[in-house]
């Protein structure tokens, strides 16, 4: 399968933003790509920078224009493109959303990020509603795709969930960066974190990993902090955990790469891990903690 990724920057202007995806995922079609991921949140700016109740403005029910746009896009294009919306369900009710598109157009299904943070320039509990659609594998043309969203990227239930289900392959748009305040050494580490549990994530699954970051600086519209320094780096990682491709930090690139699906099927043969699970052992899992 051919798989395409768009790490792009944003600014306030939608529009512009939405042409950067749109441009992305054309090049990508042009490349040879089956199946394009988009960044989380490519609409626009990391809004959840602070708390403003403007930023709800942002938000557009599903289906809305966005939603036409880049069901056109998946068309015209002819690939599985997944999207990443901000969801206006109902007054007061918003979701992060990631919408999947067949090559012809139609919704294959989508996902509502389950896991929502609340950490200082990154403060989503204001604006979403924890998703309710659980972890369920998006059948496509190209497979069953199990796509979640940034933050559910640290949480290994999550990919096992969709694992188990039958996912052939981890999707993660994402939108995180640096603080103005982090050393070099910090930096290190918090990427180096990230990635890392990612390709975790690849090996005790034995599934391709495929996360899409934002890149570029994005000011604090609240002018509380010096923003963020989105740090890119997107990449995909190969059944064993191997990365197959990484991007720059600070360029916005259109990438296709080739991955072997059927390198499950060896992996797993070979590191049976599924078959090794003690089920019996593992209800503790289901607590908050336990004292």
């Amino acid at each position: 399968m051919k798989i395409g990724i768009v790490q792009q920057t944003c600014s306030p202007q939608v529009s512009d933003n939405i042409a950067k995806s749109l441009a992305g995922i054309k090049a990508c079609a042009e490349q040879g790509a089956e199946l394009v991921v988009l960044q989380e949140l490519h609409c626009g700016i990391y809004f959840c920078q602070a708390e403003d109740a403007s930023m709800f403005d942002l938000a557009e029910p599903i289906p809305g224009p966005a939603y036409h746009t880049f069901s056109q896009a998946a068309k015209e294009n002819q690939v599985v493109l997944v999207s990443s919306l901000f969801e206006k369900r109902a007054p007061g009710i918003y979701h992060n959303t990631a919408v999947v598109f067949e090559k012809d157009g139609t919704e294959a299904g989508r996902y509502r990020k389950m896991h929502i943070p609340d950490d200082p320039a990154y403060y989503e509990k204001f604006y979403f509603t924890p998703g309710d659609l659980g972890f369920t594998p998006i059948a496509t043309s190209v497979g069953k795709l199990g796509v979640l969203v940034c933050w559910d990227q640290w949480y290994p239930e999550a990919a096992r969930l969709m694992a188990m289900r039958g996912a052939e392959v981890l999707i993660y748009p994402t939108a995180i960066g640096w603080a103005d305040s982090d050393t070099a050494e910090e930096q290190s580490r918090q990427f180096g974190a990230w990635q890392t549990i990612q390709r975790g994530h690849a090996v005790a699954n034995g599934l391709p990993v495929i996360a899409v970051n934002r890149t570029g600086w994005e000011k604090d519209f609240s002018g509380v902090t010096g923003g963020i320094r989105f740090w890119g780096q997107s990449f995909i990682a190969g059944a064993q955990g191997e990365i197959l491709y990484n991007a720059p930090v600070d360029e916005a690139i259109n990438y296709v790469l080739e991955v072997d699906k059927l390198r499950t099927e060896q992996v797993r043969r070979m590191w049976p891990f599924f078959r090794d699970r003690r089920i019996d052992a593992y209800d503790g899992l289901t607590k908050r903690y336990l004292d």
